[in-house]
């Protein structure tokens, strides 16, 4: 399995960068997630991170060397991360627990299966094409699947998400079989709301997306301005066609067994990193001590430089 990947991530104009995302890759499959912190929410930022370090820290012990049921993994994998959240904040006596959202794709076996939940977004393209991209949960993406846009609803209100009071709804799709060159675009609405999907399309599919992505950020915090949210934004290419191999590209297959490539973001510009919280796993499957030691080597692969990166 080849990949060629690229992240980035911008503060804007706000104080501090709320988003977190990463991707970690076994021998033989692919995770990658995307988190935005609510900031109208105490330590949105914290959210996020607590949503990437448990999912992450799950799909490490779960994909030996695929995850068994894809769909299953994701929608366990997303309500594990409620629930570290929400004992984060019982831990601290909080009154309110840290909120976010989440997107999480998940490659194997020459397919693509997603979850999603909030404004975050997915958008899987083939030859300048939109295959799919994820809805938001959100009042306004309700009244226009409605036709109702007299409602003027709020885009910035969400009626889900992790970290709330009641169990986050998430919608799933795959599995989608991927050809090469498909492109996979995971962003937060810092990007997508200054810049249309189809100005999305036309830049991913004419640049690599080393190139396409510092592109579509720069151009959504110039159009927001001063007032720009946190844009964040991990761009993947499935199966490179070009014999000549970019700086971002990876081959899992270099990977052994019981080994992962882990680059996630969490020392993002401008983001203060808080303290990992103890994590807690899912009753009778992981120990806590277990999840820890793979906490505690995802951070290790985070410091070392890529040794397998062809």
């Amino acid at each position: 399995m080849k990949l060629s990947v690229f992240q980035l991530s911008r503060r804007g104009g706000r104080e501090r960068n709320e988003d977190r995302m990463g991707y970690c890759c076994a021998r033989e499959a692919c995770l990658v997630l995307l988190a935005d912190g609510m900031g109208g929410h105490a330590d949105g930022h914290v959210a996020a991170q607590i949503a990437l370090q448990s999912i992450f820290a799950l799909f490490q012990a779960r994909a030996t060397p695929q995850i068994a049921d894809a769909p299953a993994f994701l929608a366990e994998a997303l309500l594990h991360a409620h629930q570290q959240i929400l004992r984060h904040a019982r831990q601290l006596h909080m009154v309110e627990a840290p909120r976010t959202t989440l997107v999480a794709a998940l490659l194997q076996r020459e397919q693509l299966h997603w979850i999603h939940c909030g404004d975050s977004r997915l958008y899987l393209m083939r030859e300048g094409t939109l295959l799919a991209r994820t809805r938001d949960h959100s009042f306004r993406e309700m009244a226009e699947r409605a036709e109702q846009p007299q409602a003027q609803a709020n885009r910035n209100l969400l009626f889900t998400c992790l970290g709330a009071p009641t169990a986050p709804l998430f919608d799933q799709a795959g599995p989608h079989r991927l050809d090469v060159g498909d492109r996979l675009l995971l962003c937060s609405d810092g990007l997508w709301d200054p810049v249309s999907d189809a100005e999305l399309l036309q830049v991913l599919a004419h640049d690599p997306v080393s190139l396409g992505v510092p592109r579509l950020v720069a151009t959504a915090l110039q159009r927001a301005g001063a007032n720009s949210d946190n844009v964040t934004a991990i761009a993947l290419e499935w199966e490179m066609p070009s014999v000549a191999t970019a700086p971002e590209d990876f081959f899992t297959d270099a990977l052994g067994s019981e080994l992962f490539q882990s680059p996630l973001r969490f020392d993002l510009p401008g983001a203060p990193v808080p303290a990992a919280p103890e994590p807690a796993a899912p009753e009778d499957e992981l120990s806590e001590a277990a999840i820890e030691r793979t906490i505690a080597e995802i951070n290790a692969a985070i410091r070392r430089p890529s040794e397998r990166r062809h």
